[in-house]
This record gives structure tokens, sequence and C-alpha cells, in this order.
């Protein structure tokens, strides 16, 4: 140790010069290796790397843009392909923010339909229901004139065929006997005078008495005891009122006679409908009693006034019945083919309109897109034409306008908060902040829904649109009459469907789930009266029954089926329904055998978490990969 010491002290200087050299040279080796290194490690990474792994892009499916997943695969709920969010509403300067984008595919999914805005003259297919009935003005009633006894009748049954002119009955009459011998006695006054005379003619002829029958009782100069009552037309005796020996007094009705040649037919016209019809408008028509045969006729009369009850006006039809086939009271039913317009205006279809209380919307596809595009626009409405509105300000012709599937391009503009039905003024302002506010601006436009209401006319509609309405926390309700359906925008946080169907059938129309009280059904008018619904004894609500709703996670239809089936399968449920849209489960279910707690524990057992318990972890991910509801 001491000679290694004396060593370094002796060559210090040749060992410390030999350190530096050899730390120059190790630097120079060392920086050149490493550039070398990072330079190929750079490069090497760069051709190997794998951009999906580390892309931030945020996948999402086009029909449920609720769904936001890091990276691509199926939508859970619809199967479709994701696409990257970026891409919708991509476009250049000239796309407008408020455009609705779709994939080609989720167009397909959700049959979204165009056709294009046209000009025609609107016409409308009235069906009306009627009734034959006689015309008023071949019916004759037979009074006495003056009081007497029937002494002989021709007339021996309701519904005899009698002529003009022919006897009908024979009269005895005391004041007749006088009145003729007034006549007799002024007949020796003619010449001296005649206003004695003409009086006491003229009070025979006020008896009905004809001026050959007066000239007889003069020529004879002997007062006839018994007067014939002749027919006044030809028809068909529909009331005898008296029999052989019968005393009459004067006004009392005799007989009642109807020509049955010609009758009238008189259908039912619902008020929206008389803006359609006017007299000589062409109808054809069945008679139910005759079936093969079809009349055709004109209008002759409209009722001017409404009927308060039925809410109605009789439309009038003649009917030329000389063979006699046809009966008062047959019932009819008739089509009339109208138009009110002498120029042709534009029309779109029924199915084209999204109702929001006073406004009327529709979605116009925007031209020269890659994938089909549309914006919302609200349109003034005039008068119903068949399937189609006539439309008074807000479209032009040429453009082209969804007609199917419009519900569902509305949803989707409500999720990304665009201007919708909902949110007319539109929501975000631009596409770069939409996004991120999906699901909270989903929420603060409301959920739809929609259910069966029975109902017949516009009466209905407004009724029911009303009573919905009333239910606080429903944004909008539409009912149509051709569906039976009202499609309802509503907060989930204040109110649900189910209430809103319970506040219908109080107004007096059945839904799904509820039927009206009979009382107030009946107090309906006739017009309103449609035909009731069934309902099974699993749907309706037993008195012993109660009813919950709560929470419920899942995705599809499998998740809808197994969730039905766990709370089904607890004693004492007796009816269940999921919906998916609202993440709710609503229940019927006997309160002496169960609870909603205990279902909704079997619903977790099943691998759905619910209100109060966690579906468990091992049950979770042994579900199908579409069901997998949690997010991670």
């Amino acid at each position: 140790m001491k000679k290694f010491n004396q060593y370094i002290q002796e060559n210090y200087k040749f060992l410390l010069g030999a350190l530096v050299v050899g730390l120059f040279l190790g630097w120079v080796f060392f920086h050149s290796s490493a550039e070398t290194a990072s330079s190929k490690s750079l490069t090497e990474g760069h051709e190997g790397h794998d951009h999906e792994s580390d892309d931030p892009t945020t996948w999402t499916c086009s029909m449920h843009p609720q769904i936001q997943q890091e990276k691509p695969g199926d939508c859970p709920i619809c199967g479709m392909d994701l696409i990257p969010l970026a891409s919708m509403n991509a476009g250049g300067e000239d796309i407008d923010p408020n455009e609705i984008q779709l994939s080609e595919s989720a167009a397909s999914l959700a049959n979204v339909q165009t056709s294009r805005v046209v000009k025609a003259i609107p016409k409308k297919t009235i069906h009306m229901q009627g009734k034959v009935e006689a015309d008023e003005r071949k019916v004759s009633e037979l009074t006495a004139r003056f009081g007497g006894r029937i002494e002989k009748l021709f007339v021996n049954f309701t519904g005899q065929q009698v002529r003009q002119g022919e006897k009908l009955a024979t009269i005895y009459s005391p004041e007749l006997l006088a009145a003729q011998r007034e006549l007799m006695e002024a007949m020796s006054y003619r010449e001296t005078r005649p206003g004695l005379y003409r009086a006491a003619r003229n009070k025979l002829k006020l008896w009905d008495l004809t001026d050959a029958q007066i000239d007889t009782i003069e020529a004879s100069k002997t007062p006839q005891q018994y007067f014939d009552v002749l027919s006044p037309i030809s028809g068909t005796v529909n009331s005898r009122n008296v029999a052989i020996g019968d005393y009459v007094k004067e006004g009392q009705q005799l007989f009642k006679l109807i020509d049955l040649s010609k009758l009238w037919v008189m259908f039912d016209a619902y008020e929206n409908d008389l803006p359609w019809i006017k007299a000589g408008d062409e109808m054809e028509y069945t008679i139910q009693a005759l079936p093969g045969e079809t009349f055709t006729g004109k209008v002759r009369y409209i009722d001017p006034f409404i009927d308060p009850t039925t809410r109605v006006a009789k439309v009038r039809l003649e009917l030329n019945n000389t063979q006699q086939k046809v009966k008062p009271g047959m019932f009819s039913s008739g089509v009339l083919e109208s138009s009110i317009a002498n120029e042709a205006q534009l029309l779109v279809p029924k199915s084209a309109i999204l109702w929001t209380g006073k406004r009327a919307v529709v979605y116009v596809k925007v031209p020269n897109r890659e994938t089909p595009s549309f914006l919302y626009r609200e349109i003034v409405l005039g008068p119903v034409a068949g399937d189609s509105y006539v439309v008074a300000d807000g479209l032009h012709e040429g453009e082209e306008i969804a007609t199917n599937g419009v519900f569902k391009i509305d949803a989707s503009a409500q999720l990304r908060g665009l201007q919708s039905m909902m949110n007319p003024d539109g929501g975000m302002g631009s596409t770069g902040h939409q996004h991120g506010d999906m699901n909270m601006g989903a929420n603060a436009q409301g959920e739809h829904a929609q259910f069966k209401a029975a109902g017949n006319c516009e009466m209905c509609k407004d009724r029911i649109e009303k009573a919905a309405l009333a239910v606080n926390g429903v944004f909008s309700a539409h009912w149509d009459a051709e569906q039976q359906l009202v499609h309802l925008q509503y907060d989930s946080k204040k109110t649900n469907p189910e209430k809103v169907q319970q506040a219908i059938a109080n107004a007096g129309h059945d839904t799904e789930k509820f039927k009206a009280p009979d009382s107030v059904y009946n107090e309906l008018p006739e017009c309103c009266l449609f035909d009731r619904l069934s309902y099974t004894a699993q749907a309706t609500t037993s008195a012993k029954e109660e009813h919950a709703h709560f929470k419920a996670s899942g995705n599809c239809e499998m998740c809808k089926d197994r969730i039905e089936k766990a709370a089904l399968a607890v004693g004492g449920v007796s009816s269940a329904q999921w919906n998916a849209e609202e993440q709710m489960i609503h229940l019927q279910y006997d309160p002496k055998k169960t609870s909603p707690d205990k279902v909704q524990l079997a619903i977790a057992k099943a691998g759905h978490d619910t209100e109060e318990y966690k579906a468990p972890d091992a049950v979770y991910n042994d579900l199908p990969e579409c069901c997998l509801y949690r997010e991670e």
C-alpha cells in the first residue's frame, strides 16, 4: 500500500493527463453513439407506432350520440359501427351550425325517407255515415176540420198504399148537416144577397169539401149526412189514429200519409269537414240493407246549424225511390271527393309534420351533402287535405323534406343541443362546444315517449292534448288520429308517461294502461264515442295492486328481457315493463306479497344495477358485451 501511494505521488502528472485524455475520448464516442441510437430509436418508433392505441379521438354512434368511447367498435344499443365524434356535423364554411348530419347507416336504420314539396289541387276524401229519411215535403197529415163520428173506414192498416183522391173514411157530422142547410137557404138569396151565398159556400170549402161535392149538394137540394175524407196525395199510410165508431173533435189527427217515391239521405258531417262540402258536390254512397248496389247523388242542402250534442251538421241528398226498395230508417255510408281550391297549392304529407302546441315543424334536407343532412324549419299550415296539409308559408316548391323518421331526426338534434322541436332557438351556438354537454342538453330538452290513446275526431285530439299538457313536466303532446298514438316530450324528473296516461284516461279517453271511467266516457259528445279498448287481466290494474317505478340500468332488448323476467319471477308481481330511454321499470304488484325493494334486489342479482342495489361484479362481467352498461 505504501508502494502504491508512493507510485501515485511520483507519477501523478502522467496519470492526470491520461485521465483527461480518456474522458475526452469517452465523450466523443458515447455522444456519437447516443445520437445514432436516438435517431434510430425515433425512426423505428415512428414507423412501428400504433396510432389507434394513442389516438385521443372519441368514438360515438350517429343514432345514439350519448354513447362515447375511446376506441372504435359497435354501439351497445343498436349495434352500428361507431364513428369519430369530430366527424359529426363536420363540414366546410357553408355548413349551418344547426345542421343535423346522419351517416348513411344511421339514416337507413332510422328508416328516414324524404319527398319533394309539390304543388297540386288540394283534395280531401270525406267519409260520412247517414240514414234514409222521408222527404218532409211529401208528408201530409189529415186532421178533422169539424167534429163527428167515423161511420166507415177504408184504411184498414198502417202501411197501406193509397192514391190521391181515394176515400179514407166517412164521417157523420151534425155540424156539416147544419152548414149544408145554411147553403140551401142562401141559394134562394143568390141574386139578391150574393155575399150571403158565397159565405155559406166558402164555409163548406174551409171544411175540405171540394167544389164538385158542393155542386152536388146544390144540385140535389138535399143535405148529405155523410162526408168522405179523401187522400190529398198518393202514398203510404204512416199512421191511422181512428177506428170505426170513434167520435172525433175539430183539429184531431186522423191519418198521416207519406209519399215514398222520393226520399232524403241525411249524412252527418263533422264541423272540420264542412268547409270542404258545398251544394252541388257529387257523392257516392251505399245502403247497408242493399249490399252490392252503389248510389250517386248531389248535395242539395247543408244544415246551417251544428248540433250541440253530436257536433255534426246534416248534409242532404235526394233519392228517387219509384220501386220503393229503400225504406226510411236504413243506414248508409257515403264518400265525397272534394276540392275547395281552384288552383294548385303546396302540399306536404301529414307524416312530415311535428306539432309543438302552436308550432308546426318540418326537417328540410340540405342539398349537395355527401351524407343526409337536415335543417329545422317552422312552417304555417292551411287546411287538412286527406293525408296532406296545405302549406300557407315556410316552404317552397321542389324543396325536399323528411317524411318518415322525423321524430328520430329531431331526437338526434335535441341530443346534440341543436335547433329542434323542443329548442327552436338552437342550443350551443357552434359545433365546437356541442358535444361536451350533449347529455346535459338532452336532459334539458326532455325525453320522448309514445303510447296508445283512443279517440275519433278533432274534439278528441284537443281534449287528449290538453289533458296531457296539464300534467306538470310535459313540454309538448301531439295525438295522431290515424295511428291512435300520443307523442310526448316531458321532463323525467317531474313526471312520467304513466301519469300522463292517467290524466288522459280521467278526461275520458282509454290509453294503453288506463281505462277511462264509464261516467266520464258516457258524457262525451256522440262524435267522440270511440270503440273502447280491451284490457288483459295482466294489464288492468287491480284494486288490490299498487304501482311503482324505479331506475334499472341496461342497454338493449336482451337487457329488457332479462330485467322484466327477473321482476316477474318475484311472487306478487303482475306486470313489469322496462323502458330503455328512461332507464326505468314500471311495476304492478300486490303489496301483501312483495315490495319494490325485493324486486330491485332480484333485478340486481340478474346483473342490472338499480336505485338501491348494485349488481355483483361477477354476474355483470358475464353479461353479453352489448349489455355492459357501466361506464368504464
